[in-house]
């Protein structure tokens, strides 16, 4: 996990250098800029494998690569080519070069892992590509000089330009409407994010796409139709995920919830570790809040985990609100920012690398929405589409309702069910849950990794059929029925509950003066009604409204006016 930064055209090793400056705390083990062929590469460390060697630029087989994440199946492949008597390094990205030098950009399509690179090949193209799911980010802008900047986070873009930030309008409505924006573009004019699993090269300024990796690949095999064998096969690919996942020569554990998600990495870590593993959790400190340390306590016991709980509350939401809303500079509106970003504070200094549960909902049928949209409409049944609640957009959200049908249309054959999923991952997840990963994690130089969003998991998981995801009023039937087998104190049969974040419970008591503060918000006044934002924090009828209202005026404060994140707090709760 690093941070790269570039100029593909005219080179420009001060902008480079400028870019990755920005960028220390996804690589606080050290910066490195080259000037290539036609390019400037950059590069901020945070030292996971080959610690003494890593290093990128990384030159090997006439080419020259920069990456951020880490390839999974480095060693397969070496072993699969032929390739250990070529390598210099121990680099899990070494191999892609020389097997770029063999094949070309049909390489790309054997990596296995979460990623985001600039390849400048020894035959004189240039690449861009992102792994499948989007798991890791990758930003781009035209340079004024005709040049290509591209970038892990739009602030190291937005740092080379003398012109202050505009706001799109449209990602904007996007974020408050769906907590999260759609498709290539972002909420800064001029600067796009490349698509999961796109493949790009760049000749002479312009972009050429060369296709998209899917994230849903089809199985190698059939799917299994009898329970017993598929049970078997679900533990076999995800042992084999959480083994390849967990190559690292730096310290590993995971982020323990109450969920059955992180419980199934727990149990797989744990069959593979001889030593305890080192789990986090987070609980929370406010009425009626939603605990999941006595669920996650339970389930560290059974598997003799070295479990390490923190607790979230109201003073912490205050303190920890202006540094997420810094550290999202590419924005979402989740609430589960706070407690995560909090984690990995927590984590810190133990730990370098964190396996999650993230995509499990997604692959395996798990959110109730889903089960929703299998039902017929007398029994209540709706499609799976986001339930907005924006009353103070001038519109209420539905243009980007709209748009999000747009960007998420599935592909023809899927079951109901299929199509609901194919959506999230589509949209929620990489512009939601990912990027919250993403950016809490990198905010503190630790490493996200997230075994379900593999592809041979993927292959594995989509196309099982609906009877072994949704059973009743149970999703992730296979998954809590493999979960039963091998860890019955996760208690894998009981509804899932949702996570909640308290944060009407915090902003209830100072919603009177923050009201009119938001409501006067520059970026809040181009996108709705100020007597609308006004009365939402005046009447507790719109108390679910205001988290995304409060985020939103920090984050414009911070990211688009250019406020300090304290500062820009402080003015907002009227403490100054």
């Amino acid at each position: 996990m690093c941070a790269i930064a570039g100029v593909v055209g005219p080179p420009a090793a001060d902008r480079a250098q400028r870019m990755i400056d920005t960028l220390r705390h996804r690589g606080p083990d050290g910066v490195r800029v080259e000037t290539a062929d036609g390019a400037a590469l950059a590069h901020a460390r945070l030292s996971i494998i080959d610690l003494a060697h890593g290093w990128q630029p990384l030159h090997a087989a006439g080419s020259t690569v920069v990456g951020n994440g880490e390839i999974y199946n480095y060693l397969e492949l070496t072993e699969q080519f032929g390739l250990a008597g070529d390598l210099t390094t121990g680099s899990d990205f070494e191999p892609l070069l020389w097997l770029y030098a063999k094949e070309g950009p049909d390489a790309f399509k054997r990596l296995r892992g979460m990623y985001a690179f600039c390849l400048i090949g020894g035959d004189g193209r240039t690449w861009l590509v992102r792994d499948p799911f989007g798991i890791k980010p990758l930003y781009w802008r035209h340079d004024e000089d005709g040049a290509i900047d591209f970038a892990s986070e739009p602030r190291a873009l937005l740092a080379t330009q003398a012109a202050k930030p505009a706001m799109h309008v449209d990602r904007a409505e996007e974020l408050l409407a769906l907590n999260y924006s759609l498709g290539e573009g972002t909420v800064f004019q001029g600067i796009r994010r490349l698509a999961p699993g796109q493949i790009v090269e760049v000749t002479a300024g312009r972009f050429s796409d060369r296709g998209r990796r899917s994230a849903l690949p089809a199985p190698a095999s059939p799917a299994p139709r009898d329970e017993t064998q598929a049970i078997a096969a679900l533990d076999r690919v995800l042992e084999d995920s959480v083994r390849v996942h967990q190559r690292s020569d730096v310290p590993y554990g995971l982020f323990l919830s109450g969920g059955i998600d992180s419980a199934a990495v727990a149990v797989l870590m744990s069959r593979l570790n001889a030593r305890p593993v080192t789990a986090f959790t987070c609980g929370f400190h406010a009425p009626g809040a939603r605990d999941e340390r006595a669920q996650a306590e339970k389930v560290a016991r059974a598997l003799d985990l070295d479990w390490r709980e923190t607790l979230f509350d109201e003073a912490d939401f205050w303190r920890v609100l202006p540094k997420v809303a810094a550290a999202l500079d590419e924005p979402t509106a989740d609430y589960a920012t706070l407690p995560t970003y909090k984690l990995a504070e927590a984590a810190k200094g133990t730990l370098t690398v964190v396996l999650t549960g993230e995509g499990g909902d997604e692959l395996f049928g798990g959110y109730g929405r889903y089960r929703r949209a299998l039902r017929p409409a007398w029994l209540g049944g709706r499609a799976s589409e986001p339930q907005v609640d924006a009353s103070f957009l001038s519109n209420h959200g539905q243009g980007a309702v709209e748009r999000w049908r747009q960007a998420t249309q599935p592909p023809a054959g899927l079951s109901a069910l299929q199509q609901a999923q194919f959506r999230d991952i589509a949209a929620w997840l990489p512009g939601d849950l990912l990027l919250k990963l993403d950016r809490c994690l990198m905010a503190h130089g630790l490493e996200g990794r997230t075994p379900f969003l593999d592809p041979e998991v993927a292959a594995f998981a989509f196309h099982l059929p609906d009877r072994f995801k949704v059973r009743g009023r149970l999703g992730k039937w296979l998954l809590r029925r493999w979960l039963a087998s091998v860890c019955p104190s996760a208690d894998p049969f009981a509804r899932k509950k949702g996570f909640t974040v308290p944060v009407e419970t915090w902003i209830a008591p100072r919603a009177a003066d923050l009201g009119p503060r938001i409501a006067a918000s520059q970026g809040l006044r181009r996108l709705g009604d100020p007597d609308t934002v006004r009365a939402i924090f005046a009447d507790e009828r719109g108390a679910s409204q205001r988290w995304r209202l409060l985020l939103f005026a920090l984050w414009h404060a911070v990211h688009i006016e250019g406020s300090e994140p304290q500062d820009a707090l402080n003015r907002l709760l009227g403490d100054v």
